[in-house]
């Protein structure tokens, strides 16, 4: 092995000699560039390093733990869970040890996790100090961009290594005071700005469903961890879906509450700035009754003295609880990219289920959003033309992942305005309306239908690798809602038959373009795979939201016998 090592040093050297000899012979200038490029490329070899040794260490060391009896521990759903907890029919130990055994035994196959927290070993000794919270000795997965004292925030990007946070973010105060034991970090996409899950620190996430599917992302980490079961609860954070895509992906539950109905201080960004379209951090978990627990546990007054700028607005218990028949508002498709023909079927079912309840469907014609996917989302997020964004992926590889999605960026500005006019005959729109119309309109329909909550359809199934950053236009369904700022929220109900991939064989979709042919090709061979719905109201409405999806997840159990 030793020698091994030795040639490859001296390979090293022999072709780092070879291109100073090639730079020398170009002029003293080109050597000085040369040398400035391989000087950063060690020091981006040298930190990717102390990143992947960070985390080998900590799992590591998660792995010298105490055996537990774990199978009736991952049965239980978080609501049995806090019970058994609160009575002491279940200690905070076992339940620790037991999904800290899961995680690493998950992560192995699915590369879901950033880091072990390995300050929650010590938390452990003092939760008891905390036995009055909601979620008393609940292990919690934090998204790897939620702060942490002493840990990186990433966001997948080479240059914010080595820059531990100062403090715990507000939520992760916030859910320790609560008494859960934040316990591990979990992977997203280089930059966030990516519906997939890898980065060139971390590497691939990948689907518990099917190895050679992506999670989703940017909260595929969560999606793949909770998928697999190797957490009870999670928090993501979502800008156009990145909460609910992975859930739908991964075949779990998960919440884009309002925007600001959760305090962001402490949830990093990619880049500071960016007001067209707010992130919101949410919860993810297996079902959602543990969406609505953590919603209640993280709106207490603890939150809303830490975070002023937070309404101070409680959890409604009595709104989530009701069993009032709703008017909910449906539609197929949004008319802009056609949904796969599992995501239409499962909203045909749904809605089967909901009239037999006793509910009123309402047809619900959504909003002509050409105009709002490349005028506002898109060039909203990126309105200084992705410099923030390449500033940030300086000094560094660009993950496959990522790069047909920012590579246009890269373009010198003369030809990037020849593509634009070149390709403009190509390109999905047709109106401009201002932020403020599209939030005007989609209320006046929301009121001529007069309808409480919205049913829609939800991406899926999980994609084959290396179509997220190129499918964009399918962020049509999820995105709108970040814009809007209402709460929107998904659960699984079905998975993909043989029939949903025979028809799916004949999907022309609604522009029969580029984009619905990379869109067929992406959810294909989905066989198995989990299908959701997703579910929708009106802003600072998040448990009327919970509420519909309760009622979904129930009448789909029971359809199930």
């Amino acid at each position: 092995m030793e020698q091994v090592n030795l040639f490859l040093r001296r390979a090293e050297m022999d072709s780092r000699t070879a291109a100073l000899l090639t730079a020398a012979a170009c002029g003293a200038g080109a050597v000085v560039l040369l040398l400035r490029n391989m000087s950063r490329h060690r020091r981006t070899k040298d930190k990717i390093q102390r990143a992947s040794d960070r985390r080998t260490e900590g799992l590591q060391r998660a792995e010298q733990h105490p055996t537990t009896n774990s199978a009736l521990i991952l049965t239980l759903s978080l609501s049995e869970l806090t019970k058994q907890l609160q009575e002491g029919s279940l200690s905070p130990e076992d339940v620790f040890y037991t999904y800290m055994e899961k995680t690493l035994d998950v992560h192995k196959q699915l590369n879901c996790c950033t880091g072990i927290l390995l300050e929650s070993f010590d938390q452990l000794k003092t939760i008891d100090s905390n036995k009055k919270g909601l979620l008393y000795g609940v292990p919690v997965s934090i998204k790897e961009n939620f702060e942490y004292k002493n840990q990186d925030c990433s966001c997948g990007v080479i240059i914010n290594l080595d820059q531990p946070a100062n403090n715990d973010g507000v939520l992760v105060e916030v859910l320790k005071r609560q008494g859960a034991i934040p316990f591990v970090k979990t992977n997203l996409p280089q930059g966030l700005l990516n519906y997939d899950c890898s980065n060139p620190i971390y590497g691939q996430t990948v689907n518990p469903h099917n190895l050679q599917k992506t999670s989703g992302g940017s909260s595929g980490g969560e999606g793949a961890l909770i998928g697999g079961g190797g957490s009870p609860l999670g928090l993501g954070s979502d800008i156009g879906g990145s909460i609910r895509i992975p859930a739908s992906f991964c075949g779990i539950c998960g919440l884009k509450p309002t925007s600001g109905r959760l305090s962001s201080k402490g949830l990093r960004p990619i880049f500071r700035g960016q007001k067209s379209v707010s992130s919101s951090a949410g919860p993810m978990a297996k079902d959602v009754d543990s969406l609505a627990l953590c919603m209640q546990a993280l709106l207490c007054d603890h939150m809303f003295s830490l975070d002023p700028t937070v309404p101070p607005i409680p959890f409604n218990v009595e709104m989530y609880q009701s069993t009032k028949p709703l008017r909910i508002g449906y539609f197929e498709s949004d008319g802009y990219m056609q949904a796969s023909p599992s995501m239409t079927r499962a909203i045909r079912e749904v809605k089967a289920l909901l009239e037999q309840a006793g509910h009123t469907l309402v047809p619900y014609s959504p909003l002509k959003i050409d105009h709002v996917v490349t005028e506002m989302l898109i060039k909203g997020v990126m309105a200084d033309g992705g410099t923030s964004l390449l500033q940030k992926l300086e000094g560094g590889p660009l993950d496959p992942c990522l790069r047909s999605q920012v590579f246009p960026y890269y373009f010198p500005k003369w030809l990037k305005r020849t593509l634009s006019f070149l390709l403009k005959p190509l390109v999905r729109y047709r109106q401009y309306t201002s932020s403020s119309g599209t939030m005007s309109t989609t209320l006046g329909d929301w009121r001529r239908c007069n309808i409480d909550v919205l049913l829609c359809p939800m991406i899926g199934p999980a994609y084959n690798f290396l179509y997220c950053g190129r499918v964009t236009p399918a962020l049509s369904y999820t995105m709108l809602y970040n814009l809007l700022t209402f709460p929107a929220g998904v659960v699984p109900v079905s998975t993909v038959t043989a029939e949903d991939e025979e028809e799916l064989k004949h999907y022309k979709g609604n522009y029969q373009d580029y984009w619905d042919k990379l869109f067929k090709k992406a959810v294909s061979g989905g066989e198995g795979l989990p299908v959701a719905v997703q579910c929708v109201a009106l802003p600072w409405q998040d448990e009327l939201c919970l509420r519909l999806m309760k009622e979904v997840e129930q009448l789909v159990k029971q359809s199930r016998g």
